[in-house]
């Protein structure tokens, strides 16, 4: 997966663990793309400082989702609920009773992970 992506999912289920000084920089960094130096004349800090406290926040939030998962269960959860959408597809096309064999085992899996 491309990291502004990884970085945005991470932050999207865990950022609100980090404070609000961490929250300010980070998403300064991710998501409005200002410079480190930008950063840190604005915070009153070192450009190292920004850089440290960045990567800690990128430490932290991946390691919550090494301990929940909620991201990967969330891209599986994405990536069946496409797959029931195009067997919908299919079976309007085919009327096919098998296709909603596959969509009834695959909504299955989705409630039992859930």
């Amino acid at each position: 997966m491309e990291q502004k992506l990884e970085q945005a999912y991470l932050y999207d289920f865990y950022g609100e663990l980090l404070n609000d000084r961490q929250r300010k920089i980070y998403e300064d960094v991710i998501f409005n793309d200002l410079s480190l130096g930008e950063i840190a004349e604005e915070e009153g800090i070192s450009r190292q400082g920004v850089h440290e406290m960045v990567k800690r926040c990128r430490e932290s939030l991946e390691g919550y989702e090494r301990r929940l998962h909620l991201v990967q269960k969330f891209l599986i959860t994405k990536e069946r609920v496409a797959e029931i959408h195009a067997l919908t597809r299919e079976f309007k096309n085919s009327h096919d009773e098998s296709v909603l064999d596959r969509i009834g085992q695959l909504s299955n899996t989705i409630l039992e992970e859930l």
